[in-house]
């Protein structure tokens, strides 16, 4: 019996939870980096303690929702490289799945990437680095590009270590120019991706796939 009231417990903080983060998304959808505490427990009709309780600390909530949408945006590019398709398609699908995202919602990827600059109540205000924090992200879906592309690549000796690179490499391409294009729109996103993916368009053309397994 005490068994299953703990974990009736634990069920119940997990779904509060996952209403806070909800709170917590739709504060960013509206307000970008300027989003703070204050304005979170409003939305979730409670009281900023309450809140810090479930999280700890500005930088707990800020790491639980960026595990959201990391999480949710690496489902989405796995799921573009493993398409049925020829790799180049791939390749553009990968990235204008990527693109697609931080252009659906740019408050959420200016709150994930950017510090504020606000000078209010914010969650990278006192000390907290957003900056800091969002480099962990980008390290992390660079590891997850790596590993599918060790899976379906035969890179030969060293290749492990090759996949990383280019892992890392692309992700931060990836970053940087759609910081860049969400920020000015010198093109549209179809001729970005097209632009990108013929830079990708090298060695990872002629590289060998391996038998047991689908193309990158």
């Amino acid at each position: 019996m005490e068994t299953t009231h703990r974990a009736d417990q634990q069920r119940s903080a997990q779904q509060r939870r996952r209403e806070l983060l909800e709170a917590a998304d739709r504060v960013v959808l509206r307000d970008g980096p300027q989003a703070s505490m204050n304005a979170i427990a409003a939305e979730a009709g409670i009281t900023k303690p309450i809140l810090y309780r479930h999280f700890g600390d500005k930088g707990g909530l800020y790491r639980a929702l960026a595990q959201r949408h990391t999480d949710a945006l690496l489902s989405a590019l796995r799921a573009a490289l493993d398409a049925p398709a020829e790799r180049r398609q791939r390749v553009e699908a990968t990235l204008d799945t990527y693109l697609a995202a931080i252009e659906a919602r740019p408050q959420v990827y200016r709150f994930l990437m950017h510090p504020s600059e606000d000078t209010g109540a914010t969650l990278s205000e006192q000390g907290f680095d957003v900056g800091r924090h969002s480099a962990p992200l980008l390290r992390r879906m660079g590891e997850e590009l790596a590993e599918v592309i060790a899976e379906r690549i035969d890179l030969g000796p060293g290749g492990d270590a090759l996949a990383r690179v280019w892992g890392h490499g692309i992700v931060g391409m990836m970053h940087a120019a759609g910081d860049w294009w969400l920020g000015e729109r010198p093109c549209s996103r179809a001729e970005l991706v097209s632009a990108l993916a013929d830079l990708l368009w090298g060695r990872l053309a002629g590289a060998d796939d391996r038998e047991e397994g689908p193309g990158f």
